[in-house]
């Protein structure tokens, strides 16, 4: 089990202070799971519902709160959260968005070393012009 200390804001108010959380990173998970007492501290508006299946096979209702953003080193994100469990997860959506990768050996997170500086993203199927 692989932990990183990300940090969570509530994008839209910036008067709030930012959580610094330890977070299960599961690259088999999609989203950034948080639990209640996360999205009551950062003031998250609920968007909506989701129904979520979880790791025991189960769905359940769940409220859809954000906009989050996510730091980690020298990347962040902007993403919604669902509100579940009683600890942070990282999944794969946010890890892809900052160009995170997780280091097995160290049992770490660790920031592309492929692209240490700027994150860097895939935009498949789009064209841009280059001028000759």
């Amino acid at each position: 089990m692989i932990h990183a200390d990300i940090e969570l804001a509530n994008a839209r108010e910036d008067d709030l202070l930012p959580m610094t959380v330890s977070a299960l990173v599961d690259s088999g998970a999609l989203h950034l799971c948080i639990p209640q007492h996360v999205a009551t501290q950062l003031r998250l508006p609920v968007l909506d519902r989701r129904e979520v299946t979880i790791a025991d096979g189960k769905a359940h209702m769940v409220d859809y709160v954000g906009p989050v953003r996510i730091a980690f080193e020298n990347r962040q994100c902007l993403v919604g959260a669902l509100v579940l469990g009683n600890q942070t997860l990282l999944g794969a959506i946010p890890m892809e968005d900052m160009d995170v990768v997780i280091h097995p050996s160290r049992q770490a997170l660790t920031v592309n070393p492929n692209s240490p500086n700027i994150a860097v993203s895939l935009a498949m199927g789009m064209r841009t012009e280059h001028p000759e």
